[in-house]
């Protein structure tokens, strides 16, 4: 998936802070939030458009390095400057050229719906850019054994990069950048963590799909439109194309030598 090193949900009530903005307050939560605003700025700075919306996460500016003036946030927070469920976005379709979706998928109970939703806003060729937990990593085996009651981002449904670029290609997206990252084990205190930095470049190189985050960027594909013409427009077109040109010299030497009057 390493192509290109560069590309929350409906069940919190309006006004609530999302807890996984709280847990990005953390020592872990910074861990990661520090990786994922790199990669976030590195995928959306050569992204040019009139309009650009992050859906969710609306303390976090995921796209401040982006050059589109026109940027706004959208969720149920009551930070985010539009009020709206990812699942029915307020916006009209194919009217954004890009589309952030930061952890929205894991923590809302229709995440095919929503790429559905973010794929209806977009226009052609416009760019989605996410991020989200990954499956085969230290993170989700910290999950597994952790309680139903340890809160975010332990109570989210983490969603496989497998599963989800299966989602994409169904909706007409193609996968053009992404990057694994968060190789140390999710540790709750700073020390340890920094302890474990030296993963972050051994796990690139030796296990890089392990990594416990993802972002990944893709574009929405619009198949072409072929124009098919009436049979009898392409054999007009066949015989004006095949039909023999007449040669002005000859065509006067011909009516000269009829009348009498050619030279010698």
């Amino acid at each position: 998936m390493d192509r290109q090193p560069f590309g929350n949900g409906n069940q919190h009530r309006l006004g609530e802070r999302s807890s996984l903005a709280q847990w990005f307050s953390t020592a872990v939560g910074r861990y990661a939030l520090d990786w994922e605003r790199s990669q976030f700025d590195n995928a959306v700075d050569d992204i040019f458009g009139f309009r650009a919306v992050q859906m969710g996460l609306p303390e976090v500016d995921f796209l401040k390095q982006n050059r589109i003036s026109f940027r706004f946030t959208l969720g149920l927070e009551a930070q985010a400057a539009l009020v709206g469920d990812p699942l029915q976005v307020p916006l009209a379709s194919q009217s954004m050229d890009l589309v952030a979706l930061p952890h929205v998928l894991e923590f809302h109970t229709d995440p095919h719906n929503v790429l559905r939703e973010a794929e209806r806003i977009l226009r052609p060729e416009g760019h989605l850019v996410l991020s989200g937990f990954n499956t085969l990593s230290l993170w989700r085996l910290r999950q597994f054994f952790s309680p139903r009651d340890a809160g975010a981002p332990w109570d989210a449904r983490f969603i496989g990069l497998l599963r989800l670029r299966d989602w994409l290609k169904l909706l007409g997206f193609e996968l053009n950048g992404g990057k694994f990252g968060c190789y140390a084990p999710p540790f709750s205190e700073e020390k340890w963590l920094a302890r474990f930095k030296f993963l972050e470049q051994a796990g690139a190189r030796w296990w890089p799909i392990m990594g416990g985050i993802y972002v990944i960027r893709a574009i929405k594909r619009t198949p072409r439109t072929i124009i098919v013409t009436p049979a009898w427009r392409r054999e007009r077109a066949r015989r004006r194309a095949l039909a023999a040109v007449p040669q002005g010299d000859g065509g006067a030497g011909r009516m000269s030598e009829r009348k009498g009057t050619v030279d010698g």
